[in-house]
């Protein structure tokens, strides 16, 4: 008995049904930026975290590394301005061709405001899901305990933002300074920061931002409950401290930035968008567990 047209017909269309379902549920590629004090590969920390994801989610899994080396990498943490940061991630990501088809980014600590900044600057990308471990939306009001440097170097660097982040050289010399928030004085925060204030789009409403951010499928952030290093914790959140003092905070909803939807964060929020995740530990600590649990659904 000959096959007939439309059986032939429905066999074609059930065929392709079947691979474009394949295709479908293909993870995506994972692209990792580090915070400061630590670099791309150290195989304790991202470089672990960049094998761990390999084998257990099988994707390829990119490590952003700014320079040409690990030591460039580690400074650029401290000394490279983050808007200098993004055009060079923003260039490099679009040259991998492993991502052209778009894929998920995960951001650790001052790695995570950056990749969003990435999201929001660079439309070419097409980041699906992104989720922050200990990022810093809202900016710091404090810097203990720093990362890979020595307390005495740490003690510095905070007195001279308590002092002078604002000036022309310390916002073009130190990174920190960039997205150090002084809600004593909001007025000289929105208009001298040279990196978060304009992210945030605290001065005037750049709707590029809004549009690309709006993209995500998901944006989830993660904050550590015990963390000493992030002042204040909510800014892992997209909290901050309620403008003209350093003692309350407020969440992401009861904020300027929200009530008048200047990154298009109250509209996410209304589609199920934004996800607020909590870790129990100091700033990025976690165990494989947790991550499985909490961030794999994420991670499609």
């Amino acid at each position: 008995m000959g096959i007939s047209k439309v059986d032939l017909f429905a066999f074609a269309a059930a065929l392709f049904c079947s691979l474009a379902s394949e295709v479908h549920s293909e993870k995506l590629p994972i692209v990792l930026w580090h915070g400061m004090g630590d670099t791309c590969c150290f195989p304790f920390s991202l470089g672990g975290v960049k094998k761990f994801l390999e084998s257990e989610i099988g994707v390829y899994v990119k490590s952003i590394e700014i320079g040409n080396s690990i030591t460039e990498d580690f400074k650029s943490g401290y000394l490279v301005h983050p808007n200098q940061q993004v055009e060079m991630v923003c260039a490099d990501l679009n040259n991998d061709t492993k991502l052209s088809n778009g894929f998920n980014g995960i951001g650790f600590s001052q790695g995570g405001q950056f990749l969003r900044a990435v999201v929001q600057r660079c439309s070419s990308l097409r980041m699906s899901n992104l989720i922050t471990l200990g990022g810093q939306h809202q900016g710091v009001f404090g810097l203990p305990n720093c990362p890979s440097l020595s307390s005495r170097t740490c003690e510095r660097f905070r007195q001279l933002l308590n002092y002078a982040a604002y000036t022309e050289l310390m916002q073009n010399f130190l990174v920190q300074a960039t997205y150090w928030h002084d809600p004593l004085d909001e007025a000289k925060y929105k208009n001298s920061s040279t990196f978060l204030g304009d992210i945030n789009n605290e001065r005037s409403v750049n709707q590029t931002y809004v549009d690309n951010l709006k993209k995500l499928n998901n944006f989830v952030m993660v904050r550590f409950n015990k963390d000493s290093i992030v002042q204040p914790l909510d800014s892992q959140w997209f909290g901050y401290y309620k403008p003209g003092q350093d003692k309350e905070t407020q969440g992401l909803r009861d904020s300027e930035i929200y009530i008048q939807d200047r990154l298009g964060l109250q509209e996410m929020d209304k589609q199920n968008k934004i996800a607020f995740l909590e870790c129990e530990g100091n700033h990025l600590q976690f165990t494989k567990e947790w991550f499985r649990r909490a961030l794999f659904p994420y991670l499609k």
